[in-house]
């Protein structure tokens, strides 16, 4: 039986609202305006060198959060090992890189 192309369509767009729901999944939002830190590159653009003080710490919401905004970024997420992830280039996101134990290990534009 061949289906009809309404059909087809419902299921396309339900595939990508599904798809769209989770992709802020784990990432941190930006602070209100105005707040950029000192060091922080313009326009959300990610810098991880002034997030480096987080590496060796527990990554904590208030760690990754002093992170991000140190780091200028948009966004933060943190990678969990064999965590499966997007490997897409963000220059507005700060990623964190957890052990098991869930300490930071490195902080990476991307």
């Amino acid at each position: 039986m061949k289906k009809s192309p309404p059909f087809a369509l419902a299921c396309c767009l339900a595939l990508g609202a599904a798809v769209t729901g989770c992709a802020g999944y784990g990432q941190t939002p930006a602070s209100p305006a105005g707040q950029a830190p000192a060091g922080a590159t313009p326009g959300g653009m990610c810098n991880a060198q002034p997030a480096q003080f987080a590496v060796g710490q527990n990554g904590t919401a208030s760690v990754v959060e002093s992170a991000r905004q140190r780091s200028g970024a948009q966004t933060a997420r943190i990678l969990r090992p064999g965590q499966i992830i997007t490997k897409e280039y963000d220059t507005q996101r700060l990623n964190l890189e957890v052990d098991g134990n869930g300490r930071i290990l490195a902080a990476k534009c991307g």
